[in-house]
């Protein structure tokens, strides 16, 4: 007899044995890389004509596309362009599609580069005070989920002397914003919009 923690439930046999589910699985994260394709076109393009926003060092790389199973137990789908990830300094802004949870987009900066973007950022945003725009809290920077220990928005006045003292202690700086799947025919426009947001931040505080 076959032990109990490997019996399938209902819902679990009725999933396993129906092959259009992950059919249709496949289809959504192919239709993922198609957006996340055409959005590293545009990015790619485009960012030429920034001037001298990014280092040069941080533009050497093309963009990459990658996919997981297993964030927090779901799959994913990840563009990081620029992407810039050497020792303990980073440079990169990540777009990502969570399954069943939300599209984000993220300015990432860790090491020097957070320490001299980051507070400026920092305060250009919330000079702005865009409720839009979440900031990274958290100690452990490769988490990308929206719950209070790891993002709060950033109009709060808390939240920015936090991040100033992570900034400082832990080195790195994050903030980034997300729209629900619900709103999937108004990714690439998201996604667009977020892109142009954080090159003028980083364009304000580059002068």
């Amino acid at each position: 007899m076959a032990n109990a923690n490997v019996k399938l439930s209902k819902t679990e046999l009725m999933l396993v044995c129906d092959e259009q589910f992950i059919l249709t699985k496949n289809n959504i994260i192919n239709k993922v890389y198609q957006l996340f394709g055409a959005l590293s076109d545009h990015f790619f393009i485009g960012i030429k004509n920034t001037g001298n926003i990014f280092p040069l060092e941080v533009l050497t790389s093309y963009p990459k596309i990658y996919k997981g199973e297993q964030y927090k137990g779901l799959p994913y789908v990840m563009l990081d362009y620029p992407r810039y990830f050497v020792k303990d300094d980073a440079f990169a802004i990540r777009c990502l599609f969570w399954w069943g949870n939300f599209f984000s987009i993220t300015l990432h900066l860790a090491g020097k580069y957070a320490l001299t973007h980051g507070p400026s950022i920092l305060h250009s945003i919330h000079k702005k005070e865009n409720p839009l725009w979440y900031i990274c809290v958290n100690n452990d920077r490769w988490q990308h989920h929206f719950e209070t220990d790891n993002y709060l928005p950033a109009k709060d006045n808390a939240v920015t002397y936090l991040n100033e003292i992570i900034i400082q202690e832990k080195s790195f700086f994050k903030i980034a914003k997300k729209i629900p799947l619900q709103q999937w025919d108004n990714a690439y426009e998201f996604f667009v919009s977020g892109y142009n947001e954080i090159l003028s931040l980083l364009e304000e505080n580059s002068r």
